[in-house]
């Protein structure tokens, strides 16, 4: 559903259902798929606090504070007009007395924030870090789309985010899935790995991967979540109930 704000640049969103309000901008990165089924990961219990790298305006960080209605939540991000869209999203979704977010940058590291470490670390970083690989974006697009400092950059700073025994998960490329592991291997472990097919038949386009600091676990190939079938739905009936918030997709 969309309800028309009262900026001409700014459109409101409902998302799970309608129990959470997103104010997003009309053109540029637009939160979706990707947004919902990050956040249908997290399974933080009470007193437990998440901290979202690159939080855009918030779309994982509302939907997570839905589904876990006793955890603590913290956003960075380091667009100031799209930090303040967070914020204006935990404002409008009564969440201001547990969830944050701070103007940050993910290449200055975690430290940078002064902060003690959190019980979870999640992220959509921007998937593509080789300019020549794409097109290059619409402006409005690129912050979401091209991490400068590159995916190392990203999984050091959840590592830095997390406690010991702490979770990090990530949705990303299928085709990363190999550097995702690399990077996160020195010092964490206890993988677990859910592809996501756009149907049934086709190669999976997306993987969460989730990892626990100084896990020494196996790891474990879950089963996949595939969104579209060719029967004519917009999605899957597994799909359709994450996204309405009916579901979960946890580890």
């Amino acid at each position: 559903m969309t309800v028309a704000a009262s900026s001409p640049e700014i459109r409101e969103d409902a998302l799970l259902g309608g129990r959470v309000r997103l104010h997003q901008p009309v053109r540029g990165y637009r939160a979706g798929m990707d947004a919902a089924l990050l956040a249908a990961t997290v399974a933080a219990g009470p007193g437990e606090r998440v901290i979202e790298a690159g939080c855009g305006p918030g779309a994982v960080l509302t939907q997570v504070a839905a589904r876990c209605p006793e955890a603590g939540l913290f956003g960075v991000e380091r667009e100031p007009e799209i930090a303040a869209l967070a914020r204006r999203n935990i404002e409008a979704n009564g969440l201001d007395d547990r969830a944050d977010v701070r103007l940050g940058d993910v290449a200055a590291g975690f430290r940078a924030l002064d902060l003690p470490p959190f019980d979870w670390a999640i992220s959509n970083p921007p998937f593509f870090d080789d300019p020549g690989r794409l097109r290059p974006p619409a402006p409005e697009r690129r912050a979401a789309w091209m991490a400068d400092d590159g995916l190392e950059a990203w999984t050091g700073f959840l590592l830095k985010a997390v406690r010991g025994g702490g979770r990090i998960v990530m949705i990303h490329r299928a085709e990363r899935l190999g550097d995702i592991l690399a990077l996160l291997a020195p010092k964490a472990g206890s993988f677990a790995i859910r592809p996501i097919h756009p149907f049934a038949d086709q190669p999976a386009k997306r993987v969460l991967v989730q990892a626990i600091k100084t896990g020494k676990g196996p790891l474990r190939l879950l089963p996949p979540l595939v969104l579209h079938d060719r029967n004519g739905a917009p999605h899957t009936p597994e799909a359709g109930a994450i996204l309405r918030g009916e579901a979960a997709l946890p580890f």
